[in-house]
């Protein structure tokens, strides 16, 4: 049923902010694209008629990846989506992008706050992936989101950094055993970027904004449109040869 010239990327979280970018770069290479909302369709929707107008297919189905119970409910939705509005039965890239952030001192981190890092981020990752391997296409491409807070610390991200140093871990260990299907893993890792992330701490607090700027080797904090085309890229052949690797788009932070 699969057709040659259809691929089809999902991407967690394509709703807003950096989901949003990478689901219209990933249209402008050609995919067309599916996309999750945790709860606002409207906005998700805006992006569908954004890659529709741009002549490519596009969906958006809702899906709250720290609910690991509606995982396999999830996929049967993707695989009746996939047949009815992108003829095809496959997904050729898989995009974990889905996430929110967690800015508590490590000393009054609550076991509740912990939990829920532990299901939004290693979880969804590790069993959302799982579920999706009889519909992820052989040599088709995983991209995880983690973040530059994975390699240098800032206080009070405790718990958000050492759940992407754990999908870094994991992107590694799926490239190896995915790789007898030709699956290619890669991690994209953000620096701070001007999003409503966090409260948007980074966009709106001109004091936050300037230091992370004055540490970084390009002068500034990076912006949506800075990610989604290198997610883009590590999707499509040009990154055939791409296996297994942590690419930090940061501008050049903390070097």
């Amino acid at each position: 049923m699969t057709s040659d010239s259809t691929k089809v990327a999902l991407v967690t979280g394509g709703s807003r902010g950096l989901g949003k970018d990478m689901a219209i770069q990933l249209a402008k290479k050609n995919f067309d694209v599916l996309l999750t909302y945790q709860s606002n369709e409207s906005a998700a929707n805006e992006v569908v008629a954004s890659i529709r107008a741009m002549g490519k297919k596009a969906a958006a189905l809702p899906l709250d990846v720290s609910q690991s119970s509606t995982y396999k409910s999830f996929v049967a939705q993707v695989q009746a989506t996939l047949s009815s509005e992108f003829d095809t039965d496959k997904v050729h890239a898989l995009v974990n992008n889905a996430g929110t952030g967690l800015y508590a001192p490590f000393d009054s981190t609550t076991e509740a706050q912990f939990d829920d890092m532990v299901n939004i981020h290693l979880k969804a990752a590790f069993f959302l992936t799982q579920n999706m391997l009889p519909v992820l296409s052989d040599s088709g491409s995983i991209v995880n989101v983690s973040s530059g807070l994975a390699r240098f610390s800032y206080p009070n991200y405790a718990a958000y950094a050492i759940m992407k140093a754990g999908i870094e871990s994991l992107s590694r260990y799926q490239a190896l055993e995915l790789g007898s299907r030709k699956i290619r893993v890669n991690t994209v890792a953000p620096g701070a970027i001007e999003t409503d992330f966090s409260g948007g701490a980074v966009r709106d607090n001109k004091d936050l904004n300037a230091m992370i700027a004055g540490q970084t080797a390009l002068g500034r904090v990076g912006l949506p449109g800075d990610i989604g085309s290198v997610v883009a890229f590590l999707c499509s052949d040009d990154a055939k040869w791409v296996n297994a690797q942590r690419i930090e788009v940061a501008g050049g932070v903390n070097i």
